[in-house]
């Protein structure tokens, strides 16, 4: 398969990538290097980055920010850093690649634990991930051609911690390698609509 990771430069997307590789032709997309350049708050550049790669049978996406902090100080403009990458960003990968990718692919996309299980400061990340979660399940009863869509929900990775750990104090962390076993199934799998958990 020729599958597309957007985000692939980043901690989970290199594990994806490393895994899928040695049986598939693997193009990787990122914000700023990568085989690719694309920012996804952008529709056009992601229509164009479809233009530009065709005959994708997968696309992955393990990217998507948000901003962190106390809900006293959340203001509109700050949230829309969740909702204009995390959500819509992955949300546009789909709506636009729908019409792109061949028949029979797939899109696995990245939501969280925080979705399910909260944490201070999260409350802009977890709308995000909850909204992505919803849209995945919705999405798959409508997809054509038979596209199908999920989403990877991860614990905190064990190679972030030293990053986010002082946000998830208690939590369990997981490695992600396990985390990028779950796109994996996704993609070479044949569920659709999953929310696959990996906590």
């Amino acid at each position: 398969m020729k599958i597309l990771i957007v985000g692939g430069t980043g901690t989970i997307g290199k594990f994806v990538a490393e895994k899928l590789k040695s049986n598939h032709e693997v193009i990787i997309a990122s914000k700023s290097n990568g085989d690719y350049l694309v920012d996804i708050t952008s529709p056009d550049r992601i229509e164009q980055m479809y233009k530009d790669i065709p005959n994708i049978d997968a696309v992955i996406s393990t990217t998507g920010a948000s901003h962190f902090g106390q809900l006293s100080d959340l203001t509109p403009e700050l949230n829309d850093i969740a909702i204009n990458s995390k959500l819509k960003g992955q949300v546009n990968l789909v709506l636009i690649g729908q019409h792109y990718i061949n028949d029979s692919g797939s899109f696995t996309l990245t939501t969280g634990i925080m979705m399910d299980d909260p944490i201070l400061r999260g409350s802009s990340a977890a709308m995000a991930n909850g909204a992505v979660a919803s849209f995945v399940k919705s999405a798959a009863i409508e997809l054509n051609r038979n596209i199908r869509i999920n989403t990877v929900s991860p614990n905190v990775l064990e190679e972030s911690l030293g990053k986010y750990g002082v946000f998830f104090k208690g939590f369990n962390p997981v490695s992600a390698n396990k985390v990028a076993n779950a796109f994996v199934k996704s993609v070479e799998g044949a569920q659709t609509g999953q929310v696959y958990k990996v906590y």
